[in-house]
């Protein structure tokens, strides 16, 4: 890193836990140089990003400072449910287009739908005669593969609660025998617009026992669940294909596919589109929030004719370190994340110094109200611009606020400046036009090679409003807006037609064109 220009020495920046909070989240902050707030010596307000498992009350989301983030957003927890996520799914495909929402199985919701279920059972039944068919039921709130039961006689089907009922996926794609399913991360910066970016790295998990439709109570051959399957006699062994253990990096599937000549490209295509669709269920229906962002993990199986299947949306996604394949796709993700919602101070500071080359590297988080509404192009606050004061004057307006009250946060710098700021004539960005990216990013499956994190040392600032979103970060890559169209149509309000028109065109202009 080059030597910092004389002036202000920005303090680290500061999160906020709980007793929820994953350890790998609290590591890695504190390895990028982030100090842990401490509410016996610091400010209430005294924090910038605040991480829980659980979702925050809507008054924490009416009161957060323009300076904090918070790692829920309101609303969202209707993907998350396995009965809501089938409604709000179930909706989309009446309103907008039947096919295009084939990837998620048959599903009924119990015990509402019980009766529908039913009928569908025997009018199968009836068209199979004495072919088997095999059907899955999963507790509506419950993860991990708790009380999730397989069967092919509906007299075999016992629930107590909100549960649903779905179509068993009888012929997923099978690594040496193993069932198989995907976890991809996804993180929704803002919902206004929407803007959704898709982790290229991840985890595949295995189940443990061959898969076999002839027992279908042997949790360990239909069952991915890692918590399931460490307990497992075969868990330590070494299976065919799989190897030891039940994890794989997605990176490592992925060359495992290519290896075999299956186009993997169209394949991440394809989820690209599935993870579109699926945030596109409950978008319209969030409300405005600011300041924070949601990262979900989507778990996918893949059958043996390359159709992706949305099984379940998970809310606080799981980020304990069971294995080594856990240390290096979530530590990495941490990171990322990091990246994604503080943007590295580096580049504005660069621009600070083309622009004026003596002056000193400030880079204080917007305070303005009035970038905080529903027509910004993101939904964040931006870096206040000197627009007639030189650096020089800048600076020391900045050291007479951190003089009045010295506090051992950047987080506190930030607050002061905020209040100081009478006087400084300020310039809302430009928006920069859509572009293209060389290589459209959203079509790059997972590479084995790594991205490179920033670590310790490195100042971070919300991320710019007035332009678009970034391609990418880390690992992370600009999956929605994916053109000029949708990213209008997104910007002022959310016209959900226009968008799946855009996705219809594009997916047709791939199969017509026959390019992968």
């Amino acid at each position: 890193m080059e030597d910092e220009a004389p002036g202000i020495t920005l303090k680290p920046l500061v999160f906020r836990v709980d007793e929820s909070t994953p350890r790998v989240v609290q590591s890695v902050l504190l390895e990028r140089g982030w100090d842990q707030f401490d509410e016996q010596h610091q400010d209430v307000e005294d924090w910038n990003l605040y991480w829980r498992t659980s979702s925050f009350r809507m008054a924490e989301h009416v009161n957060v400072k323009p300076w904090q983030r918070l790692n829920h957003h309101p609303g969202t927890t209707t993907l998350t449910r396995k009965d809501c996520l089938a409604k709000s799914l179930a909706h989309m495909r009446r309103l907008y287009c039947e096919s295009i929402y084939e990837f998620t199985p048959l599903t009924f919701i119990m015990p509402c739908d019980y009766t529908k279920f039913v009928a569908e059972y025997f009018q199968e039944k009836q068209v199979l005669g004495t072919k088997p068919m095999y059907w899955i039921c999963k507790p509506a709130e419950l993860s991990r593969g708790r009380g999730i039961i397989i069967f092919s006689d509906i007299r075999d089907l016992i629930f107590k609660g909100m549960h649903v009922a779905q179509k068993y996926i009888c012929n997923p794609l099978l690594m040496g025998r193993y069932k198989c399913d995907l976890r991809i991360y996804v993180c929704v910066t803002g919902f206004r617009p929407l803007t959704i970016y898709m982790y290229r790295e991840g985890l595949v998990r295995f189940a443990t026992e061959k898969f076999d439709l002839g027992n279908l109570q042997d949790a360990y051959a239909h069952l991915t669940n890692s918590s399931i399957n460490q307990s497992g006699a075969s868990y330590e062994k070494i299976k065919e294909v799989v190897g030891q253990c039940c994890k794989w990096t997605l990176s490592r599937f992925f060359s495992y596919l290519r290896n075999w000549d299956v186009d993997d490209l169209r394949l991440w295509r394809k989820i690209n589109h599935v993870v579109i669709l699926t945030v596109l269920a409950v978008a319209p229906t969030v409300p405005a929030a600011y300041n924070c962002f949601e990262f979900f993990r989507l778990d996918i199986l893949i059958d043996d004719n390359l159709k992706p299947w949305l099984l379940e949306v998970n809310y606080s996604p799981a980020l304990s370190l069971d294995c080594s394949t856990d240390v290096s796709v979530k530590r990495s993700l941490v990171h990322d994340i990091a990246e994604l919602i503080y943007l590295n101070g580096l580049r504005t500071e660069e621009k600070c110094s083309r622009a004026s080359p003596g002056c000193s590297r400030v880079s204080f988080a917007r305070s303005d109200s009035e970038l905080c509404t529903a027509s910004d192009p993101l939904p964040c606050v931006s870096l206040i611009r000197f627009a007639s004061r030189t650096c020089s004057e800048a600076n020391s307006a900045v050291h007479r606020a951190t003089d009045i009250r010295p506090k051992p946060t950047r987080t506190s710098q930030l607050r002061e400046r905020m209040n100081k700021q009478d006087g400084l004539l300020r310039k809302q960005p430009k928006a920069r036009a859509w572009h293209t990216p060389r290589k459209a990013l959203s079509s790059c499956a997972p590479s084995a090679q790594p991205q490179p994190h920033r670590t310790k040392g490195h100042k971070a600032i919300l991320m710019e409003a007035g332009s678009t979103p970034n391609d990418q970060e880390g690992n992370f890559v600009l999956i929605f807006p994916f053109n000029e169209a949708t990213f209008g149509a997104s910007k002022n309000g959310l016209d959900v037609k226009r968008i799946i028109q855009e996705l219809q065109k594009l997916m047709n202009k791939k199969l017509s064109s026959g390019k992968n």
